[in-house]
């Protein structure tokens, strides 16, 4: 017998305090017409003292489990898509099996930036396929302003924090052509020579500290829109479909000028398109899993829709993933 992976349940939070552009203008040489024009962001989330990775986590993963209509005892798996962790160890998946109250199976990191969502949803795609978990919550979540330098406005005006989380349970493959609701495909790539794009200057081995995110802009707006699209239309290809196919576009919400350029090379209607940007600013791990979350909470992504997921991140890594909803 063989298996697929249904998503059962989103959720997703947001930290209550917002950044908006006009408060970062009082901080560093910018304007709100600035950000906006490069960017799209308007304001991001960012999480309050004492408020950690984890804590966002929880509750982006008691909403997903709470849509999914199981509880955390009924869980194999959990895997946490994050480059933020509470700790260097261990792991910030550990902490949340602790407050869930998950007993037994198992629960780690997976660490590719910004593209750790995709990454985390293969990863679990792949064990309930196998037959190793019978459910997996799977979770992308960063507090990405505990990285920034406030003096740096190339990097500083880009990103916030969040979490997102989905639930996936596994079912029996009915064969192809059969109407089933489920992760399709996933697809990951990464090219370790193109590190110096986007890294952070820092880390337990080298400076025993956590750094600063570094970014050479303009070469990762480049790399971005190709990869990107490239993978999108891998996952096309491998599963015989084209753009037309396609009921939603859920982009990582890294730059809206890296979104329309990758829609446009993909032939992407704007209409297809879910944004998140404006108000989110960069999450990281997080960004797409939120961007899902609001997609299904305001009635968009529909059962049977057909969504298209991607994500580039530091490394550089990047993938995409094709799921029935």
């Amino acid at each position: 017998m063989s298996f697929i992976s249904e998503i059962l349940g989103c959720g997703s939070y947001l930290p209550e305090r917002v950044l908006t552009n006009k408060d970062l203008s009082e901080m560093v040489d910018t304007s709100d017409e600035w950000i906006t024009q490069r960017t799209g962001v308007k304001r991001r989330h960012v999480a309050a003292e004492g408020e950690f990775t984890s804590h966002l986590a929880l509750t982006a993963a008691r909403q997903a489990l709470e849509a999914a209509g199981i509880g955390a005892q009924d869980l194999d798996l959990i895997v946490v898509g994050t480059t933020t962790p509470d700790n260097t160890f261990p792991a910030t998946a550990v902490k949340l099996q602790k407050e869930l109250g998950m007993v037994g199976g198992a629960a780690f990191d997976v660490q590719a930036v910004c593209s750790g969502f995709i990454y985390a949803l293969s990863v679990a795609d792949s064990m309930v396929k196998a037959g190793q978990a019978r459910s997996a919550l799977v979770v992308g979540a960063d507090t990405m302003s505990r990285l920034l330098d406030w003096e740096d406005r190339a990097t500083c005006v880009l990103f916030g924090d969040g979490a997102g989380a989905v639930v996936l349970g596994r079912a029996e493959d009915k064969g192809e052509g059969a109407a089933w609701r489920g992760v399709i495909s996933t697809h990951i790539h990464s090219d370790g020579e193109l590190e110096n794009l986007l890294y952070c200057d820092g880390g337990p081995s080298s400076t025993r500290s956590t750094g600063y995110l570094r970014m050479l802009g303009q070469d990762v707006f480049r790399h971005a829109v190709r990869k990107l699209s490239e993978v999108a239309n891998e996952a096309l290809d491998a599963n015989g479909l084209k753009t037309s196919d396609i009921d939603w576009f859920v982009p990582h919400q890294a730059n809206k000028r890296i979104i329309d350029g990758t829609a446009k090379k993909l032939n992407m209607p704007s209409e297809k398109v879910i944004l998140t940007i404006e108000d989110h600013a960069n999450t990281s791990a997080a960004s797409i899993p939120l961007a899902l979350s609001q997609g299904v909470n305001d009635g968009r992504i529909q059962p049977g829709h057909l969504v298209l997921m991607e994500a580039m991140g530091g490394g550089l890594t990047w993938g995409a993933a094709l799921v029935r909803w």
